[in-house]
């Protein structure tokens, strides 16, 4: 019996990588390109980067980007947390069946479906399209994300703890707080991180139920690229590549260690008692 993966798994999981990630290096490279043609290789140079920053329309469609992901993700956290604490902690109740579909519905649903349900909602109400409008049309499409995640964590989270401190004379909601949050903080990070990611680069749900003054960086770069791909492309998607990348790690780095402590603090209280 052959032991380690196949030449067939080996060659799908290169092909299949090389397919995902071999584009994003090569615009990476090509973003310290010489040349303003960006197929054309004229040697190493940033300057594009020192272009970027002296390009200020970029640099407003990024502003407000970085705003509204910060935003919606913030809200998104907060809204998905309670979401999944009624799920997880309520049990049965009527209509538990349509809520949880209502919440988890954006996971399923196509991004030009929400867009277009968003916009006619606001048109129905007479609401001016703009910077509001973006953040609420995201934080319903991340909210179920968020949910998920922390759903996730509480259906293995502990609740004799909880238990000891009620039954000690914490209030409920100080409970939550000091002993709850704590627990399942790991969780409530990574789903803002993986909220804030979903908003940063969405294009479709944007374009929809945006307004004037309220252009986000995909929509500039999409509007862009349908003229012809530039180097300032190339260098404010590296940006957004590096940051992202630095953000997956420090959430991932954050939650472990926060995961190891809580841990290493159960076995301390178990030793203990």
């Amino acid at each position: 019996m052959r032991n380690g993966p196949s030449w067939f798994n080996v060659t799908s999981l290169v092909v299949g990588f090389s397919f995902l990630y071999l584009p994003i290096v090569l615009l990476v490279i090509f973003s310290f390109n010489e040349s303003r043609l960006v197929t054309v290789w004229g040697g190493f140079s940033t300057k594009w980067y020192g272009e970027l920053f002296h390009n200020k329309q970029l640099l407003d469609a990024g502003k407000v980007t970085l705003q509204v992901a910060f935003l919606s993700a913030s809200i998104a956290t907060v809204l998905g947390t309670m979401a999944a604490l009624v799920l997880s902690r309520s049990g049965r109740f009527p209509g538990r069946t349509i809520f949880s579909g209502m919440i988890f519905a954006p996971l399923v649903m196509p991004e030009v479906i929400l867009g277009l349900s968003m916009l006619l909602l606001f048109v129905a109400i007479d609401q001016s399209r703009g910077f509001w409008t973006i953040i609420i049309a995201h934080t319903t499409f991340c909210m179920c994300y968020v949910a998920v995640v922390v759903q996730s964590r509480l259906v293995g989270f502990d609740r004799s703890i909880e238990e000891a401190a009620e039954d000690l004379g914490c209030p409920p909601f100080k409970t939550f707080f000091l002993i709850t949050l704590p627990g399942i903080l790991p969780a409530v990070i990574a789903g803002w991180m993986l909220a804030f990611t979903l908003s940063l680069d969405d294009l479709v749900i944007a374009s929809f139920t945006t307004g004037p003054g309220a252009t986000t960086l995909p929509m500039k770069i999409y509007s862009q690229v349908r003229l012809g791909v530039t180097p300032e492309i190339n260098a404010v998607c590296t940006i957004l590549v590096a940051l992202v990348t630095m953000g997956v790690i420090a959430a991932s780095v954050t939650t472990k260690r926060r995961e190891t402590q809580r841990q290493r603090d159960e076995r301390a209280a178990i030793a203990q008692g």
